[in-house]
């Protein structure tokens, strides 16, 4: 068996759930994404954590352009797949409670999304790439424009241009890569053969990181993700921070260092500078936020920046921290939103100055919640523990005052994640939270694997490093004898 039938069956899936009407729609979709995620629990246990290419697809597809159908799972993309696998699922549970119009296009929707970041993450093929990259946005601009809020459109756009223009970049770093190779292909692995000079991998590597840092979003690049993060129904939220967003990591990891080490190597300390600004930034945002959905958005982008620049920093501990918290910071921001979707349709508020009490009235919501925020503000024996630890260990080791700085700033994010806690669950009730009731199966199911996943990889986090490790080490050192062997010709 393939990833193939990874990328395929959520197309399918799409395809066969716009013939179905009414509302037996979601328990299909839901049921396809089931089948996935099975799908990807096999090919985890079959998977063996050292650096090699398994369960690969290498066929031609426009033999004559050099494109080629080449997807492979391997430590680099194991995460964000397995990644994608489970959320799908849990964020089709969370619609449950939802009534939507045109419920077939909606859910085939986010099937076709899930199709198109299955295609991000398994492609070895830069033209491949490219179109899973632009699949994966269509699909999130429509589940935004058509069932957001009421300042859906402009935002939305905004959306739109800010990561079709990055698109814009990668693509013509991608062309301009095709065009250097000997034998005209967009295979990876040429690409990272290429003997381009240090001027070209710094155009390259610009291309590239444009579009990664908007997807991430790194600062000021961020200007897009609050308001759409708001506008978007609650399922596409939690796309857009769950899965979505890993895509401008996974890519930085993937792509851009490993086929411009010299040009990133040049140009590290800036986009590294950015990284931990953002982190300052959005933490003093969300510090003043009422709003708390655009808190967790503002959280977000702190958490992301941290992510960034422990993988900018280019060392094992960096790089190992970035691949473990992307998994633990898509299961945490799906619950957080979900958490305020729930309050939101109830009490058709956001606003966390008009709540309080919660937990009295939602005990079981208010006991996923509380272990939510320990797992975001990187409680020991929670998940984020080990990654934050040695995210900021990468940092520091590149770094000390960037350290010490995004490590001052993790300690702010604590206080206002806490104090959330706080305004939302503790306290006495008021005439609006009074008439709050607690979750349901659905939402349970979902909070509990969230939480589930919060414990046991805190605990144990050695089995989710282990797949990575082999790969993480094999590309550093790949990556860096390319910089020694520039440096040393200069």
């Amino acid at each position: 068996m393939t990833v193939s039938i990874l990328i395929f069956l959520p197309l399918l899936a799409a395809l066969a759930l716009l013939f179905i009407k009414g509302e037996a729609v979601k328990n299909i979709a839901l049921l396809f994404s089931l089948v996935e995620l099975a799908l990807g629990i096999y090919f985890l246990t079959q998977y063996k954590a050292d650096a090699s290419l398994q369960f690969d697809v290498d066929i031609p597809w426009i033999a004559k352009m050099g494109i080629y159908f080449k997807v492979a799972l391997d430590g680099i993309n194991i995460i964000p797949v397995i990644l994608t696998v489970l959320l799908v699922p849990l964020i089709i549970l969370t619609t449950f409670k939802h009534q939507y119009e045109k419920p077939s296009a909606f859910y085939a929707l986010i099937l076709f999304m899930q199709f198109g970041l299955m295609l991000v993450f398994t492609a070895l093929d830069g033209f491949l790439f490219y179109i899973g990259w632009e699949v994966a946005l269509i699909p999130i601009y429509f589940i935004c424009g058509m069932w957001g809020g009421e300042n859906r459109v402009k935002v939305t756009l905004k959306f739109f241009i800010y990561t079709f223009a990055g698109s814009l970049f990668m693509l013509m770093s991608i062309i301009y890569l095709y065009l250097q190779t000997p034998d005209r292909t967009f295979d990876i692995f040429e690409f990272y053969a290429l003997k381009l000079n240090p001027l070209q991998q710094s155009w390259i590597f610009a291309g590239f990181l444009i579009a990664f840092a908007i997807k991430m979003p790194i600062f000021p690049l961020h200007t897009w993700q609050p308001d759409t993060y708001t506008e978007a129904p609650a399922a596409g939220t939690m796309l857009l921070s769950g899965i979505m967003l890993k895509m401008g990591i996974y890519g930085a990891i993937r792509w851009m260092i490993p086929i411009a080490p010299v040009g990133f190597f040049e140009w590290q300390n800036n986009p590294l500078w950015l990284a931990i600004a953002g982190i300052v930034y959005a933490s003093i945002i969300a510090f003043r936020q009422k709003d708390g959905k655009r808190l967790i958005a503002y959280s977000s982008i702190a958490h992301v920046g941290l992510i960034a620049a422990g993988l900018l920093a280019w060392n094992i501990q960096g790089l190992q921290g970035a691949m473990i918290q992307m998994f633990n910071h898509g299961l945490e921001v799906v619950g957080m939103f979900l958490i305020f979707d729930i309050i939101e349709r109830q009490l058709k508020t956001r606003d966390v100055t008009q709540l309080g009490g919660l937990a009295k009235v939602a005990p079981q919501m208010s006991i996923a919640f509380l272990i939510i925020v320990l797992g975001s503000v990187a409680l020991p024996l929670t998940n984020s523990f080990i990654g934050e630890f040695l995210l900021l260990n990468g940092v520091y080791r590149y770094n000390m005052w960037m350290g010490i700085v995004a490590g001052l700033t993790i300690i702010l994010g604590a206080v206002y994640m806490l104090r959330l806690y706080k305004n939302v669950m503790q306290g006495e009730t008021n005439s609006l939270t009074a008439t709050f009731t607690d979750i349901t199966i659905s939402e349970k199911v979902v909070l509990g694997v969230v939480c589930l996943f919060i414990i046991v990889v805190g605990v144990y986090p050695q089995p989710v490093m282990h797949l990575t490790e082999a790969a993480v080490t094999n590309l550093m050192n790949s990556v860096n004898v390319k910089i020694a062997d520039a440096l040393l010709h200069r």
